[in-house]
C-alpha cells in the first residue's frame, strides 16, 4: 500500500501529478509526461497560494489559465480536464484545515478565473495567427489581381493551408473562391458556396454598423473593417465568427475584390456565456445575483424621462433560527423554495427578482406606472410566502419584511436606492415583521444619522467630547439641595450638543455603554468629592449625593461592582454619597444573578433608586425583594398637578405609592416638577425629594453650588 503524502509540499506534488496525468493525453507537446508535470508544479503552487490567501486573487487564476495555453494545452478538452481536476483535488490536497465550504467557494472562483484566462490567451493567440495570415494575404493581393503572375502558387499555399476561413468575392458580392476551412465552418460544399452572395448572409444579431461598413468598403472608401458576426448554417445552427474584410486593389490602385478572413468563435462564445451566467447568477437558487441586479438597477435608474422604478427589498424573518435549529442544508432548501416562489411573482415585462446574499432578496419593476405596480408586487410576494414550506417532514412558516422604494428614474444612484430600501426593510422588521413599509426620506436621514453617530461614538469618548450636566435634587420639606442627578451630554462637532436620548441607545446597542458609563460614574463621583470639600454636608447632615444612571447592559457587566469600588476608593468618597438609578423595566422579572451585584452595592452603603417607577408592570410585590432604597416616581403620574386643582385620581395614586414606599422604608423622589403648585401638592402628599425645571434645568456643577449656597444662607 502506498502511503499518503504527509507535508504540504508532498500534497502539492501529488496534486500536480494527478493534474498532469489528466491533461497530458490531450496536450500537443514534445515533452514527456514527467517533464510536463514539472511544468505544472509551479502552476499548482500558485493555485494553492491563491486558495490560502486572505482575499482570493482571481488574477492568479487567470494567469494559470493563460499559462496552460503557453504550454500548448489549447484543446478545449485540456481546459475541461483541468477545471475538473482543480474542482476535485485542489481543496483536498491544498486546503489545509480551513473551512471547507469557504474553500470550495474560493476554488470555484479560481476555476472561473482560469477559464477566463484560458479563453483570453487562446483568443490572443488565434488573433496573432490571424494577423500573420492577414499580412500574408495582403502581401498576396497582387497575386489575385494578376492571376498569371508567378507568385500565385505561394498565395495558393497560404489560402488552402490556413486554419481560418478565407473567402474572395467581387465588389458586387458574388463569392468567387473559398478555402476548405471556411467550407468546414459552414458545413457546405464548394459548389453551394460559390452560388451565394455576400448580401444574403444577414443575421438578426448583426451590429447596426455591419452593412454600413460593408458598403463603404466596396465603394473604395474603406480599406478594411473588423467585427463579430453571426451566420446561419444550412442546418439552422448559428456560426459565430471574428470577421475581417479587406479591400484588394489592382496594380493601379483600383478596387477589384474583397477578402474575408473568418475565425470560428462559437465554442469560445458559449464558454464566455457560461462564465457570464455563473458570474451573474446565484449558484444555490439560480436567481440573478447582486452583480446582475446592480446592472439592471443602474439601467433602470438611467432610463429616459417619464420612466420610473419600484424596488422591494425582502429579508426573511427568523431565518437564522431555522439555520441554527435544522442546519444549513435545511436552510438552503428553504431558500431555494422561497426563490422559486418569488420568481413566480415577477412575470410582467420590466420585473425581475434577484438574491443579494443570505436570506435577502430584491424584486425590481420598471415602467411609467410603478407607483401602483410596486405595491402589487410587494403584496404578491407576501401572499406567496403564506403557504408553509415542508422540509424533512416539518412544515416551516415563512415570513418576510419588505422595504419599498419607488420614484422617477434619473434622480438617485443604485447605492442610494438600495440603502434606502435596506433602511426601510429594517424599519418594517422593527415594527414586528411580516409586513412591508414605504421608504420615508426623513426616516432614512434619521437612520443614516444614527449610523454615523454609532460609528463616531468610540472616537468621541477618546477625544473627550462628552461632558456632564447636573440637575439638583431638592428636599420638599425644607427646600434644601440634597444632591444632583448626573446627565451625560455629547458635544458633537457637527450636530452640536446631543442629549442622552440621541446616543445612549446606540451606546447600549454597540456595548460602548460600559466604558462610557464607567467614565460618567468616575467623573460624577469626583464631582461629589469636590462638593464635599467645598460645601461639607447637606442640610440633613449628610454628604451631597450624586445620582448616576445605570443601563441594563451595565447591570449585566461582570465588572460593575469592582469598577464602582475602585472609583470610590480612588476618589475617597463614601458609598452613601452615591445613588445608582436603575429603570423599573430593567428589573422586571430579574433573577437572583441579576440582582446579586445590586445587593452587594447596597450592602456597601450605595443607594439604589428604582427609576421611572410606574411605567413598567409596577409589580409592587417585587419591591421587597429588590435591593432599592429610593423610588423615583415617573412624571406621568404628576403632570396633572401642575395646575390647580389636580386630578383626584392621580392624587390618590401618588398618595398610595408614597404610603407604600414609606411603609417599606423607601424614600420617594419625583421628577419633572415644573410649577410651584405641583411642588406644594407633592410636599403635602409626603414625597421626599424632587427635581425639575421649577428648581433648575440641568447645567454645570457651579450652578448647583450657587443653589446650594443660597439655600444654606437664605
Amino acid at each position: 500500500m502506498i502511503a499518503e503524502p504527509d507535508g504540504p509540499e508532498d500534497r502539492l506534488r501529488r496534486f500536480a501529478t494527478i493534474w498532469s496525468r489528466a491533461v497530458f493525453p490531450v496536450t500537443s507537446t514534445s515533452a514527456t509526461r514527467p517533464e510536463f508535470e514539472k511544468h505544472l508544479l509551479p502552476l499548482a503552487r500558485r493555485l494553492s497560494q491563491a486558495l490560502a490567501a486572505r482575499t482570493v486573487d482571481t488574477d492568479e487564476g487567470r494567469a494559470v489559465g493563460a499559462a496552460l495555453v503557453d504550454a500548448h494545452c489549447t484543446d478545449p478538452e485540456a481546459l475541461t480536464r483541468s477545471l475538473d481536476c482543480v474542482d476535485a483535488y485542489l481543496v483536498l490536497y491544498c486546503g489545509g484545515d480551513g473551512d471547507r465550504e469557504d474553500l470550495r467557494s474560493r476554488s470555484a472562483r479560481l476555476q472561473h478565473a482560469m477559464a477566463a484566462g484560458f479563453a483570453q490567451a487562446l483568443r490572443e493567440r488565434t488573433l496573432a495567427e490571424q494577423e500573420a495570415i492577414a499580412q500574408a494575404a495582403l502581401k498576396a493581393q497582387g497575386v489575385v489581381a494578376q492571376a498569371l503572375h508567378a507568385t500565385e502558387a505561394r498565395f495558393r499555399a497560404v489560402f488552402e493551408g490556413a486554419a481560418i476561413g478565407i473567402g474572395i468575392a467581387d465588389l458586387d458580392g458574388n463569392v468567387l473562391q473559398v478555402n476548405g476551412a471556411l467550407l468546414r465552418m459552414f458545413g457546405i460544399t464548394d459548389q453551394t458556396m460559390r452560388g451565394r452572395r455576400v448580401q444574403e448572409w444577414t443575421h438578426p444579431e448583426d451590429a447596426p454598423q455591419t452593412w454600413t461598413l460593408y458598403d463603404e468598403l466596396v465603394r473604395g472608401e474603406r480599406e478594411h473593417y473588423h467585427l463579430e458576426k453571426a451566420f446561419y448554417r444550412p442546418d439552422g445552427t448559428v456560426l459565430w465568427t471574428n470577421l475581417t474584410v479587406s479591400l484588394l486593389r489592382d496594380a493601379d490602385g483600383v478596387p477589384q475584390y474583397q477578402l474575408a478572413l473568418m475565425e470560428d468563435t462559437t465554442e469560445r462564445r458559449l464558454l464566455n456565456l457560461r462564465l457570464r451566467y455563473e458570474a451573474t447568477h446565484d449558484a444555490l437558487t439560480g436567481l440573478p445575483n447582486r452583480t446582475l441586479f446592480f446592472e439592471r438597477l443602474e439601467k433602470a435608474l438611467s432610463a429616459g424621462e417619464g420612466q420610473r422604478f419600484g424596488l422591494c427589498y425582502l429579508d426573511l424573518d427568523g431565518f437564522k433560527t431555522i439555520n441554527d435549529s435544522l442546519g444549513h442544508a435545511a436552510g438552503d432548501r428553504l431558500l431555494v423554495e422561497v426563490a422559486d416562489r418569488l420568481q413566480s411573482c415577477a412575470t410582467a415585462p420590466g420585473e425581475m427578482v434577484a438574491r443579494l446574499g443570505g436570506d435577502e432578496f430584491v424584486a425590481l419593476t420598471t415602467g411609467p406606472d410603478t407607483e401602483s405596480e410596486v405595491d402589487d408586487l410587494a403584496a404578491r410576494i407576501m401572499n406567496v410566502l403564506l403557504a408553509p414550506v415542508r422540509i424533512d417532514g416539518r412544515e416551516l412558516t415563512v415570513r418576510g419584511s419588505i422595504g419599498i422604494v419607488e420614484g422617477p428614474a434619473g434622480e438617485r444612484g443604485p447605492a442610494e436606492v438600495l440603502r434606502s430600501a435596506d433602511i426601510t426593510m429594517y424599519r418594517a422588521k422593527s415594527a414586528g415583521g411580516n409586513r412591508f413599509e414605504l421608504a420615508d426620506p426623513e426616516a432614512d436621514a434619521r437612520a443614516i444619522t444614527r449610523h454615523g453617530l454609532t460609528t463616531q461614538l468610540p472616537a468621541a469618548l477618546d477625544r473627550g467630547e462628552f461632558f456632564i450636566e447636573y440637575q439638583p435634587l431638592v428636599h420638599l420639606g425644607d427646600g434644601s439641595v440634597r444632591g444632583a442627578e448626573a446627565l451625560v451630554r455629547w458635544l458633537h462637532p457637527q450636530h452640536g450638543v446631543l442629549g442622552p436620548d440621541r446616543f445612549i441607545p446606540l451606546a447600549e446597542h454597540t456595548g460602548l455603554i460600559v466604558p462610557l458609563g464607567r467614565w460618567v460614574l468616575e467623573q460624577s463621583v469626583r464631582q461629589a468629592r469636590e462638593w464635599r470639600e467645598r460645601y461639607g454636608k447637606d442640610a440633613a447632615g449628610g454628604p451631597l449625593r450624586i445620582n448616576v444612571n445605570l443601563s441594563p447592559c451595565q447591570l449585566t457587566h461582570p465588572g460593575l461592582v469592582q469598577d464602582t469600588v475602585d472609583i470610590l476608593e480612588r476618589t475617597g468618597v463614601e458609598p452613601d454619597a452615591l445613588c445608582l438609578e436603575v429603570t423599573e423595566s430593567a428589573l422586571i422579572g430579574a433573577d437572583d444573578d441579576l440582582l446579586k451585584p445590586l445587593r452587594r452595592l447596597a450592602e456597601m452603603g450605595v443607594d439604589i433608586a428604582l427609576d421611572d417607577f410606574g411605567t413598567g408592570y409596577s409589580n409592587l410585590a417585587n419591591l421587597r425583594r429588590l435591593p432599592v432604597s429610593v423610588l423615583k416616581l415617573d412624571r406621568s403620574f404628576t403632570q396633572s398637578m401642575q395646575q390647580f386643582p389636580a386630578d383626584p385620581v392621580d392624587l390618590k395614586i401618588v398618595e398610595g405609592i408614597v404610603s407604600l414606599a414609606h411603609g417599606l422604608n423607601l424614600a420617594v423622589t419625583v421628577e419633572g416638577v415644573e410649577t410651584g403648585a405641583q411642588a406644594e401638592q407633592l410636599r403635602i402628599l409626603g414625597c421626599d425629594t424632587a427635581q425639575g425645571w421649577y428648581y433648575a434645568r440641568p447645567g454645570p456643577p457651579e450652578r448647583l453650588h450657587e443653589l446650594a449656597l443660597v439655600d444654606a444662607t437664605g
